[in-house]
């Protein structure tokens, strides 16, 4: 499996209200470090991915400020109950946490 199919795979699995980090996507699919390739996958990907659901480290959309990206993602977020200030979200509240069983019985890597 390729890094770009792990970092797919991972993404389909976040569930709706819940975030996670590009660092923690890379982490959860082997790939510590490799945060930017998470939003390298994003940008280029085919495939049909809840993106809006991926945010900076410190919970921070990472789309410029105003942009349609950046309204869009708010948009989604707000749609699925994920209260969104200043454009961030409280990572604390709803910060995806797979439990072990979940990784090991969801993820084929």
């Amino acid at each position: 499996m390729t890094s770009q199919e792990r970092i797919e795979t991972l993404l389909a699995l976040v569930p709706p209200g819940r975030v996670v980090t590009y660092g923690q996507v890379a982490d959860l699919a082997g790939l510590p470090g490799r945060a930017r390739l998470v939003g390298r996958v994003l940008k280029t990907t085919s495939k049909s991915l809840p993106w809006h659901r991926v945010l900076g480290a410190n919970g921070k959309i990472s789309l410029p400020a105003g942009s349609r990206g950046h309204i869009e993602q708010i948009g989604k977020l707000q749609e699925e109950g994920v209260p969104v200030i200043g454009g961030r979200v409280r990572l604390r509240e709803w910060q995806w946490q797979p439990s072990l069983a979940e990784l090991l019985f969801l993820l084929p890597f």
